[in-house]
């Protein structure tokens, strides 16, 4: 499963803005996005689910299923999405571009290893950028807050507290803020989004990362 939103100037990549102007911010969302689902058709699975907020559009690739996104806060989003594909499932954003179907395959067979209940790949703000269950769970995601520099601690603790056996995934920049865009351009130099990122004009060099 990916959870996006449609790459809408204004409403994707809000927090690239500033510097980028929401209309540049689209526009690497749309390549983050490209990137992410050219992958995961890529990638060999049972079903391949797009969860969107907002209308597909031309970068919406041929092989994927579409479930619009329910209402309410990210961990309503996130427990919905799960129940609504209703079976074992590996949930990732449009945040990592650098994505390869490599990667994801090996996150699959995680999931599927008779040891591991739910799989979590962290990101090294403390959030997380995946996270797989064997089975839908409306406990996975109460009481996790998300987006801070302790979400990825606290929603590996909640898994520990069900009970559900989870193995570890490769950490993995996701693109949060302009010096993480230039961090994961660098990292995948051939991707849309690295060329998208150029296309803006931006030097990385002046930017900390």
């Amino acid at each position: 499963m990916v959870l996006a939103k449609a790459p809408v100037p204004g409403l994707a990549k809000t927090r690239l803005s500033p510097p980028l102007r929401p209309v540049q911010a689209a526009a690497l969302a749309h390549a983050a996005l490209s990137d992410t689902l050219a992958a995961v058709v890529a990638t060999r699975a049972a079903r391949r689910v797009l969860v969107l907020e907002g209308e597909p559009g031309e970068w919406m690739p041929d092989g994927l299923e579409l479930l619009p996104q329910r209402r309410g806060d990210l961990p309503a989003r996130l427990t919905d999405a799960f129940a609504d594909v209703g079976e074992a499932a590996l949930l990732i954003g449009m945040d990592t571009p650098q994505v390869t179907p490599a990667l994801l395959s090996e996150s699959l067979e995680r999931l599927a290893a008779d040891e591991h209940d739910a799989v979590l790949g962290l990101t090294p703000d403390g959030g997380y950028w995946a996270i797989g269950l064997k089975r839908p769970d409306r406990r996975v995601f109460l009481d996790v807050p998300m987006s801070t520099a302790h979400t990825g601690a606290i929603q590996r603790r909640r898994l520990s507290e069900l009970m559900l056996r989870t193995g570890a995934l490769p950490l993995l920049r996701d693109v949060d803020r302009y010096p993480d865009a230039v961090a994961v351009a660098a990292v995948a130099p051939t991707t849309r989004f690295a060329r998208a990122l150029e296309a803006i004009g931006h030097d990385p060099l002046k930017v900390a990362v």
